[in-house]
């Protein structure tokens, strides 16, 4: 046995070392934890072996525990002359530095964090008899492909004036010399980022927190743009950033002209708050420069240029040119930045297809809280997997009260084992919309963007289309081939549902859209598991039992009442079933019949008695533990429930405040899980949104408007007249145009007039009477003028500002208002004539602030007219097909409950009956007996029975059911827990096992600080210091008082960008400041900097080595003009 056990021990360890290394490389601690055993183990083993030979030689006795057969050889005399010497070990030394030398690349790793197999090593299989040499001579190089500093444009808008204005980039998008090379560009391979945002009716601090968001994502895009650009670094980690915002029904009637539409009060709230986030994010009170605002086919467009220099595109979406709602808003963004953006630009295929692959759209809610840090996470999901088509984070509700604390536990668990458990075993079934980053390229592919432009005609789509578009979305790029992760590091918060009625319209929604989705990737689970790599018979079995779960849970909730009030309350098994049962027939009568409020409150009502009965159930478990022991199937189901939350909770430290809110969950099963899978069952057929309703502000009618909805009276009037039998006695009065002095009738059927004549028109005679009062006070008001000497002429006009504004073909002028007459008429001036795509009413409105006026281009107006046209133009409600949906839906809703109904009713009806038969029908339960204790008075004995629990078939297979599901989803959290602990390991910085800072060279320091440096350089804060106080002396000799009142009169500053404060200090660093005493400050006044003398210097050289490329740039520069000006002279 000897042999076996030393080749398991080997074989063991060498497969140790091999998933040991592979993580070293894996979280980027390659240098220390991979590199440098790798290279030491030869030399190590080398001297343990000579170690051990010289006290072998000196004691005999020693290693007895090893065979003789299985010890080296060792030779008398001086071990490591005769090693050296006689062994010939000097070849074996340059045989070592040769390996050492051809595998020096693993010193210096170049991949991205948390890379594959594939990417690491060139065989993911290991030689163990020689593991060190397998590890090291099949470690990837990583040598093609790097990006260079000096490969990304900055300066293509350096001739530009107002630099400020512009979206700077790195990218190199189209250049004429370039256009038919196919190899793709280095820059092509630049990560870009569309954060691509839609909104309804958020409230101001749900804007807020969104704004926040994107002006901190623009910050560190700013300081990573500025690091490569200026200090010359590499950042692996560097994005491209942009953020567009759909607005849903940005547009309602004007106040002042109902003929003409401005932004709805969210638009404006929206820009005014612009302001109040940036100020926010920089600790400074600024004022970002207004929006252009832009004419579109769709509506409007407005568009800000943040400190950073990355821009905000709002999209105002009016209902009456495009389709609305969410989805059709994500069928918007993806056709323009993904069709439009990039498939149209004048560049190769190949360029196209790698800029697809590292192109990402970042969707958001518009009430989204989350750090750059979230974002990088995510993208690190996306660059070790380049068949990732969406990963989402890990979602925080955000709000106060029993329903947020509620949703805070539901989430949570949500996260931890179900989202975990579909990451490891398969696929998450749902990246939610709030917070996820999906792949253009896997959103480009034909079967996910084009089908999921398909309009809902059948009522099955209503519900998986329209109601759950996100998880929709994922389903489809599952059924393509790609797979969905779930990061658990990236954390993101939203804004949950504080009101009972607003959760419940809120998952009256979700539950049967979920269902839907699960339903159609289980109908093509053939195809599916033939196209996805990732999904496998396991995983469709697994949710064919989650979905089990939730069919049936209402019945498991019943029946878990049920046995609470027979623990309880000693009542027979049929007196408490009636009591339970008769509540829910109620509440589903009521939800088929009544409106949706009353059911949500009597759903409400009745949660608040199941709150009280859950302690009921609580008491009753607790005793039937006590009589049935701990052993018995239902305390160990109880057991390793709470055991398994409790213990998931103390694995995720962050979240552990969530457990205490396990209590509020508990209290609410019987709602969440038997009242609202009614309620959602029941509202099958209401598809409306049911959540952020506001009532619109009502347009005025059209004549067109008006004349149809005469036409539709008299139809319905004729269509009255044909039905009934004494419709002959029906008669329209509405068309009476005589009356009579003397007027006769019978009950209404007969009437005789007498001196008839015409009936007065009620409405001229008003309308005569008020131009006959507007005269008599005309008149007064001259009279009073002749008195007074006044002439008409002096009256006041209005003023009329024109503005001027840039388009291709010439200058536009649009004309706004300042002031306005009081005796201003409509028919005083012509109406001037408006122009959708010149001149919209909308631009006109002062609360979007007086920013400049553009235009789109030509190609980009005719690709949102097409694209308006094949995908996005506005349904019309017509009346028969909306009709026919609802039978439909009707008819899909009556399926459903009667489907759900019996499946339930089924359930509960055999476990029942079982239960009331279980001294005839049972399995003994060998884990747990209950005790009988009975007195006989006639001979005065005591009897003392033990009898084995009795458990029915169906019950006991449920219980090990569910039970084998929470053993799957806690097994696949430990796992998902690993994955997570190693994508904090590999994002993190770890010092312990590498160089002190005094240690590391000043440019190496740069390199790695280079971003962090860069934001303390950038900030805005204190940037005016040291120009609005030229000497410090007198500032200490004034009065403070003054100063302060001073300082608080300042208005707020106009900063263009980030940039301009960067450039402000950092070209300001001088060699000499670095020599100074006491603490290096890098601009003496200003915030102070904790930085090393030596840092201070080496960046004081970067910026003359940037003063002097510029130089030399426009030197070459004006020996260029000085070169063509005889030709210009000689023209």
């Amino acid at each position: 046995m000897t042999p076996i056990y030393v080749f398991l021990v080997q074989a063991l360890t060498a497969w140790l070392c091999y998933v040991f290394g592979k993580f070293a490389c894996k979280i980027y601690i390659q240098g220390f934890s991979f590199a440098f055993p790798v290279n030491l183990t030869i030399p190590l083993t080398v001297s343990l072996l000579v170690t051990a030979c010289g006290l072998k030689f000196e004691k005999v006795c020693a290693f007895d525990f090893m065979p003789a057969y299985l010890f080296w050889e060792c030779k008398n005399g001086d071990i490591l002359s005769n090693f050296i010497s006689k062994d010939h070990a000097w070849v074996w030394i340059f045989w070592l530095l040769s390996q050492t030398w051809i595998t020096l690349h693993i010193w210096y790793p170049k991949c991205e964090r948390l890379a594959s197999t594939e990417k690491l090593f060139v065989s993911p299989m290991y030689n163990s008899l020689l593991i060190d040499q397998s590890l090291a001579l099949n470690r990837r190089k990583h040598d093609e492909g790097e990006l260079k500093a000096d490969d990304l444009d900055f300066n293509r808008n350096e001739a530009n004036k107002d630099m400020s204005q512009y979206y700077e980039t790195t990218s190199i998008h189209s250049e004429a010399s370039n256009l038919q090379i196919s190899k793709a560009k280095s820059s092509d391979f630049i990560t870009r980022i569309y954060a691509v945002a839609t909104m309804w009716h958020e409230t101001e601090d749900e804007m807020m927190l969104m704004l926040k968001s994107i002006l901190r994502m623009d910050e560190d895009q700013c300081a990573r743009r500025v690091a490569q650009k200026y200090l010359k670094v590499i950042d692996p980690d560097y994005y491209e950033f942009e953020t567009h915002i759909f607005f849903d029904d940005a547009f309602e009637v004007a106040t002042e002209n109902e003929d003409e539409n401005v932004s709805n009060s969210f638009v404006k709230l929206f820009v005014s708050l612009v302001d109040k986030a940036a100020s926010h994010v920089h600790g400074i009170d600024i004022t970002v420069r207004p929006p252009k605002k832009f004419p579109t086919p769709y509506g409007g467009r407005l568009v800000w240029t943040l400190p950073g220099k990355t821009k905000i595109i709002v999209h105002l979406k009016d209902k009456s040119k495009i389709r609305h709602k969410k989805r059709w808003s994500q069928v918007m963004y993806m056709y323009y930045l993904l069709g439009f953006k990039l498939m149209d630009q004048p560049i190769s295929i190949d360029r196209k297809d790698v800029i697809a692959e590292n192109t990402y759209l970042l969707a958001l809610d518009g009430d989204i809280d989350f750090a750059p840090t979230a974002v990088a996470l995510l993208v690190d999901l996306m660059r070790k997997n380049h068949n990732l088509g969406a990963a989402c984070g890990r979602i925080h509700p955000v709000g106060g009260g029993l329903m947020v604390w509620y949703q805070m536990f539901e989430y949570a668990v949500g996260h931890w084992l179900q989202k975990a458990t579909e990451h490891v075993i398969g696929c998450v079934l749902c990246s939610p919309g709030c917070f996820s980053l999906f792949r253009g390229k896997a959103l480009m592919d034909d079967n996910v963007m084009k089908t999921y432009t398909t309009i809902s005609s059948q009522a099955r789509h209503y519900v998986q289309y329209d109601q759950g578009e996100d998880r929709w979305l994922c389903t489809l790029l599952l059924q393509r081939g790609y797979r969905v992760e779930y990061s658990a590091a990236s954390d993101a918060y939203t804004h949950a549902p504080e009101g009972f009625g607003e959760f419940y319209n809120q998952r009256r929604r979700w539950v049967p859209s979920t269902m839907a989705n699960i339903m159609d990737l289980l109908q093509e689970y053939k195809r599916t598991v033939q196209i996805n790599d990732n999904i496998s018979m396991p995983y469709i079995l697994y949710q064919l039992m989650v979905m089990i779960g939730t069919i049936l849970g209402p019945g498991t909730i019943f029946l878990m009442l049920v046995g609470a009030f027979l623990a309880a309350f000693g009542l027979s098994n049929w007196d408490a079933f009636v009591i339970n049962v008769i509540p829910i027939l109620i509440f589903m009568l009521i939800c088929f019949t009544l409106k949706s409020n009353v059911q949500i409150s009597i759903a409400y009502f009745l949660s608040a008695v199941y709150v009280l009965v859950m302690i009921v159930v609580l008491v009753g478990m607790m005793l039937q533990f006590a009589v049935e022991g701990w052993a018995s199937p239902s305390s160990i189901f109880f057991l390793a429930s709470a055991g398994s939350f409790i213990i998931t909770g103390l694995l995720h430290p962050k979240e552990i405040l969530c457990l205490p809110c396990g209590m509020i969950y508990y209290l609410l099963v019987p709602s969440m899980y038997l009242l609202l899978q009614i309620y959602s069952c029941y509202n099958l057929n209401n598809v409306s949104w049911g959540t952020r309703e506001v009532a619109q502000k009502a347009r005025k009618k059209t004549r067109e408007e008006i004349e149809r909805e005469k036409k539709e009276a008299e139809e319905a009037k004729k269509q009255k007249k044909k039905e009934g039998f004494l419709s002959f006695l029906h008669r329209d009065t509405s068309k009476d145009e005589d009356e009579g002095s003397f007027e006769f009738s019978c009950a209404g059927l007969f009437k005789m007039m007498c001196c008839t004549h015409p009936k007065p028109n009620i409405q001229q005679q008003q309308l005569a009477s008020i131009a006959e009062s507007l005269d008599i006070l005309k008149r007064r008001f001259e009279g009073i003028e002749n008195h007074m000497g006044i002439s008409p002429s002096d009256r006041r006009r209005s003023t009329i500002k024109p503005r001027q504004s840039l388009r291709a073909g010439g200058t536009i002028t649009i004309v706004e208002d300042e002031d306005y007459s009081d005796n201003e008429s409509e028919n005083s001036e012509p109406k001037e004539e408006r122009d959708d795509l010149v001149n919209p009413y909308w631009m006109e409105d002062k609360d979007l602030k007086r920013g400049e006026v553009d235009y789109l281009p030509n190609a980009e107006v005719q690709f949102f007219k097409d694209l308006i046209e094949k995908y996005l133009f506005p349904i019309n409600k017509d009346k028969e097909a909306q009709k026919k949906a609802e039978i439909e839906l009707l008819e899909l809703r009556n399926k459903a409950v009667f489907s759900f109904s019996m499946m339930n009713a089924i359930f509960v009806t055999g476990i029942f009956l079982l239960q009331q038969h279980k001294d005839t029908i049972h399995i003994d339960w060998p884990l747990g007996y209950t005790t009988n204790i009975t007195f006989e008075p006639d001979t005065n004995e005591v009897l003392i029975s033990m009898e084995k629990l009795q458990l029915e078939p169906i019950g006991l297979v449920f219980v090990v059911f569910f039970a084998l599901i929470l053993a799957i989803q806690f097994s696949a959290m430990l796992i998902h827990r690993f994955g997570t602990i190693s994508h904090i390991l590999a994002s993190t910085d770890i010092t312990f096992c590498t160089k002190k800072a005094e240690d590391v060279s000043e440019d190496k320091y740069i390199e790695k600080h280079a971003v962090n440096i860069v934001k303390e350089l950038q900030r805005l804060k204190d940037i005016n210091e040291n120009d609005a106080i030229e000497n410090s002396n007198e500032r200490l000799g004034r009065r403070m008082t003054i100063h302060n009142l001073a300082k608080s009169s300042q208005k707020k500053q106009e900063i263009g960008s980030l940039d301009v404060a960067f450039k402000k200090r950092f070209f300001s660093i001088s060699a000499e400041s670095a020599d100074m005493e006491g603490d290096n400050s890098i601009l003496g006044n200003m915030r102070r900097l904790s930085m090393r003398r030596g840092t201070v210097k080496a960046l004081a050289e970067r910026r003359e080595s940037v003063v002097h490329e510029r130089r030399q740039s426009r030197i070459l520069a004006s020996r260029k003009q000085t070169t063509f000006a005889p030709d210009v002279e000689m023209v």
